[in-house]
């Protein structure tokens, strides 16, 4: 059965607790299902393979961190955790993928290739996701500081995948300021 019938009337369980639906922990861990899935779009039409197990192992990484926060607050485990080790395996993916690709020292419009516009795209829904998991942390809803480092990395990650695959491409980024 795909269904169960449970959440019709608003309400969604934690381990450990049922909410409402709109309530802040699944309003995070659903924009990080949302995140996880714009990157799955990114990851079906990168061109170098790079990009794609970089992507895979960036979306494992966040259904362990959906799975983190779906405990309710109190409830303390140590199965699902984002660690430091997953933050340095992202900033060392960063700093391969970046010494590959020139990248300036100005912003950027997104489009210039489907590719990297798709990266752009997902990195803008990480970053609502970290504005959400900031605010769990803030409120002393979650304690894990590993999840706002990750968080933050991964949008610099899909910044530089972008551009990356927009190299890859042979095509210039466009300045957002013109020249």
């Amino acid at each position: 059965m795909l269904y169960t019938g449970k959440g019709d009337q608003g309400y969604t369980d934690l381990l450990g607790g049922r909410v409402p639906k709109y309530a802040p922990r699944p309003e995070t861990f659903g924009t990080l299902d949302e995140a996880t899935s714009a990157i799955g779009i990114a990851r079906a039409v990168a061109q170098t393979e790079e990009t794609k197990q970089a992507l895979v192992r960036v979306q494992r990484d966040l259904y362990l961190m959906m799975a983190e926060l779906a405990f309710a607050p109190g409830v303390e485990q140590q199965k699902y955790r984002i660690t430091e080790e997953h933050v340095r395996k992202l900033e060392e993916t960063i700093d391969h993928i970046g010494a590959l690709v020139p990248i300036g020292r100005h912003f950027v419009l997104p489009g210039d290739t489907l590719q990297g516009a798709t990266l752009d795209f997902a990195r803008t829904v990480v970053r609502r996701a970290e504005r959400l998991v900031v605010r769990l942390y803030h409120d002393g809803e979650v304690h894990n500081e590993q999840l706002l480092a990750y968080l933050n990395r991964l949008s610099s990650l899909l910044f530089v995948l972008a551009r990356y695959e927009d190299h890859y491409a042979g095509v210039t980024p466009t300045p957002a300021k013109e020249s």
